[in-house]
């Protein structure tokens, strides 16, 4: 039997099935270092029986990791008012790390976010952890309130539009 190729794929979607996209498809890539499945269970332990779609947690995954560059960036300000170049969890306006075993996000992407947009800083593992703590916690009301908007919408589930949807309604609430 002949591989499928272009031609093969071809006649397979005539028949109504499609086993192979073709080459020129496009492939979509997004640039975040937090892998999915912590994000996805934090949106699920504030869902309760709704669904998540992968959108939600692309949303959600990306928000993360913008709030988390925003947050170092303002730390690398703090810390350079200081002069210092390591980055500390007072930084981030922490005073008490928590145990990081307690925490769904894992601390070595929250380590890459950080250093996304500032150079030539460390992060010390207390800020690390802190970091990863307040992401996890931001996160945490973002799902809370997407499933709230999902129910509203009459949906049984949390959609990536009720993670955008956040960032709209936000300021009404602050």
């Amino acid at each position: 039997m002949a591989p499928l190729g272009r031609q093969g794929s071809a006649a397979c979607e005539e028949r109504g099935r499609e086993t192979l996209k073709p080459a020129s498809a496009p492939t979509w890539r997004m640039s975040v270092e937090l892998p999915f499945a912590p994000v996805d269970t934090i949106i699920r332990r504030n869902a309760g029986n709704l669904r998540v779609s992968s959108e939600a947690t692309e949303a959600l995954t990306r928000r993360i990791q913008e709030q988390g560059a925003e947050r170092a960036v303002g730390a690398a300000e703090r810390a350079t008012g200081d002069g210092r170049k390591t980055l500390m969890p007072e930084d981030f306006g922490v005073e008490t790390v928590p145990d990081p075993d307690a925490l769904e996000l894992p601390i070595a992407p929250v380590d890459r976010i950080a250093r996304l947009d500032i150079e030539d800083y460390r992060v010390s593992m207390d800020a690390r952890i802190a970091l990863a703590s307040l992401l996890e916690a931001e996160a945490d009301t973002v799902a809370a309130a997407a499933a709230i908007l999902a129910r509203h919408a009459g949906r049984r589930t949390v959609k990536g539009e009720d993670i955008e949807l956040y960032d709209e309604l936000g300021p009404y609430f602050e």
